[in-house]
């Protein structure tokens, strides 16, 4: 009789499910299912309403990226309507991803990554959590909760809450920031900046302890899928840009998203939205997130993210295909947030009131909107009628990315566990904490 083992998830949100492996009696892997929570109904809920309404309702997709989820459709109906915001818009906008850039990946990082490695992936998982890490590393949690109380309470500044944000309008931003704001935020930047590169030294640590389980487990080469402008790293705007598993790279803006992600993805459907099929290249599943973020870039927008890219790609290869390595790619990015926050902040466009313009004018058409957001490329497509109404609309979400990529990782690891056994003899350090 089958083996069904079922792992719950640890939130729903934007479709994020849960893991089924079913395993025969002579314990070969027979199936591996991601089985997420569909969104799609949000593309419903979207019809019929101004269109200048839509990034506000569709921050309620999730609560990890409100943020990228307000400004995607954003930038989708301005796409449609042809308008073009002021500088002091596009910095701020700018802020406002990074800032929950920064905060969702200190997240990541300290409350989901950390406690598998700092006590050990077999450690009881009663114990394998960010409070017990917090307990016993008192120091570090609070350089932790600090970094992520300092990138929610700027969203909020910004945005004007820190989960469903509501500044973004069709033509640019409804406020400035306040100078006294700026100012409260540009006195922690030091302390943030130091915070970032300790965290940095704690992951570079946590790779070479686990150098062993990073070489060797859910390896699996596959496209990638990121966005990059003209090359460099870029969260808020630029092309998408897809990588070949041995590393060549091809560009095609947001309109042309079906040529990028595949020509014959039939509408309203999760399950091709996993293939890529450049011109001369056989079939293929592509990853988004962290890494294909990284593996799409030529080089990074900042210094020190520019630096952490290089000693990366010196140990692991321009192309790396190491799942483990998603958690490396993380602290890079989290690098260039807070160097991206800190040059922001102290640019005087922040707090310039010329931030909207009143230049806008519904018309029949439609638009595409991509954002980065912190699990990787999210892409709004809307159509508008003369009226400024949405006929329709096209959501292309994170998860939904990466289905296939974690479905065909999990199958590799899962045969590595239960039928090869090459985990028995992988070397693992002693626990950080016990």
């Amino acid at each position: 009789m089958d083996k069904v083992i079922e792992v719950e998830p640890v939130t729903r949100l934007e479709g994020h499910g849960g893991l089924r492996l079913v395993l025969s009696d002579d314990g070969k892997v027979k199936d591996v299912q991601f089985n997420i929570t569909s969104t799609r109904f949000f593309e419903k809920f979207l019809e019929g309403r101004y269109c200048e309404h839509i990034p506000r309702i569709t921050p309620r997709i999730c609560g990890i990226c409100p943020i990228p989820h307000h400004i995607a459709p954003t930038k989708a109906v301005e796409d449609a309507w042809g308008v073009q915001i002021p500088e002091p818009a596009y910095k701020l906008r700018q802020l406002l991803m990074n800032a929950k850039q920064y905060s969702s990946h200190a997240l990541h990082f300290y409350a989901l990554a950390a406690p598998d490695f700092l006590l050990g992936p077999f450690a009881d998982p009663a114990l394998r959590n960010v409070v017990h890490v917090i307990s016993k590393m008192p120091d570090v949690g609070a350089m932790a909760l600090k970094m992520m109380d300092f990138g929610q309470k700027l969203c909020a500044e910004i945005g004007g809450k820190s989960v469903h944000p509501i500044s973004a309008i069709v033509g640019g931003m409804k406020k400035a920031m306040d100078e006294t704001a700026r100012d409260k935020f540009l006195k922690q930047i030091e302390d943030q900046v130091e915070w970032s590169k300790k965290t940095v030294d704690i992951g570079l640590k946590v790779v070479e302890d686990y150098w062993d389980v990073v070489a060797n487990v859910g390896v699996v080469p596959t496209y990638y899928a990121g966005m990059t402008k003209n090359g460099v790293h870029d969260i808020y705007e630029g092309d998408i840009r897809i990588v070949s598993p041995d590393g060549q790279k091809f560009d095609y803006p947001p309109q042309k998203y079906l040529e990028a992600l595949g020509e014959h993805i039939p509408e309203h459907s999760y399950a091709t939205h996993m293939y890529y099929k450049p011109a001369g290249y056989p079939d293929g599943i592509y990853r988004a997130n962290t890494l294909a973020m990284i593996n799409a870039a030529d080089k990074m927008a900042t210094p020190l993210a520019d630096e952490a890219l290089k000693a990366m790609r010196a140990k692991i290869g321009n192309t790396p295909h190491f799942t483990f390595a998603y958690h490396w790619a993380r602290l890079i990015e989290l690098v260039e947030s807070i160097e991206m926050i800190a040059t922001l902040l102290q640019d005087p466009d922040i707090v310039n009131p010329d931030c909207k313009t009143l230049d806008v004018e519904p018309r029949e058409a439609d638009g595409v909107g991509v954002v980065e957001a912190p699990r990787g490329l999210l892409l709004y497509h809307i159509f508008s009628d003369a009226d400024g109404l949405c006929k329709k609309a096209n959501l292309l979400v994170a998860t939904n990315h990466n289905i296939a990529g974690i479905e065909k990782t999990l199958m590799h690891v899962a045969k590595q566990v239960f039928e090869d056994k090459a985990l028995d003899g992988l070397k693992l350090p002693e626990p950080w904490i016990k």
